[in-house]
């Protein structure tokens, strides 16, 4: 897929993102499906962290400074670190949104962008500014999953009803 293309998915993923997370209430966006699981909170927060701290950080070091050390970055520490549970769902979902856009305005107005270019892990071998890029994209589509998902178990739980009617999930 071509860059700008994904960049333009980017772009219209933040309505989707938009429209699986406004106004919901706090009954569900605290719920989570099982002990190990995340809630959407978790999630809306985890979001906000990979686009501003990971996939927006890493595609800009990449870009322009790919022979540096790549600064860490763990999203799973990030949750107690960060104290996700005790975090506002609407600023957060507003904040989420807002650094999207910030991500797509900055990408759109990179000029003839290397996107061979690549930094060198020690484990991982070259990482290039379109590997990113492209699972910047990836990203979201997990996680629109992982949205779905939850709402549909919630759904199954509180509703009272068989939900095969629907189609097999």
């Amino acid at each position: 897929m071509e860059e700008k293309r994904i960049i333009e998915e980017l772009n219209r993923n933040r309505a989707v993102f938009r429209g699986l997370l406004e106004d919901i209430e706090e009954q569900l966006y605290f719920w989570k499906p099982g002990p190990r699981k995340w809630c959407l909170l978790e999630v809306i927060c985890h979001l906000y962290d990979e686009e501003r701290d990971d996939f927006r950080a890493r595609t800009r070091h990449v870009l322009e400074t790919p022979n540096a050390p790549m600064p860490p970055f763990d999203p799973l520490a990030r949750v107690t670190e960060r104290k996700y549970m005790h975090q506002d769902y609407n600023e957060k979902l507003s904040a989420f949104l807002q650094e999207r856009l910030l991500s797509v305005d900055w990408l759109q107005s990179l000029k003839s962008p290397n996107w061979d270019n690549a930094y060198d892990h020690p484990k991982l071998g070259p990482l290039t500014a379109k590997m990113f890029l492209s699972n910047w994209l990836a990203h979201d589509y997990l996680h629109f999953r992982q949205i779905n998902r939850i709402k549909y178990e919630y759904l199954n739980i509180h509703s009272g009803e068989n939900l095969n009617y629907a189609g097999q999930w």
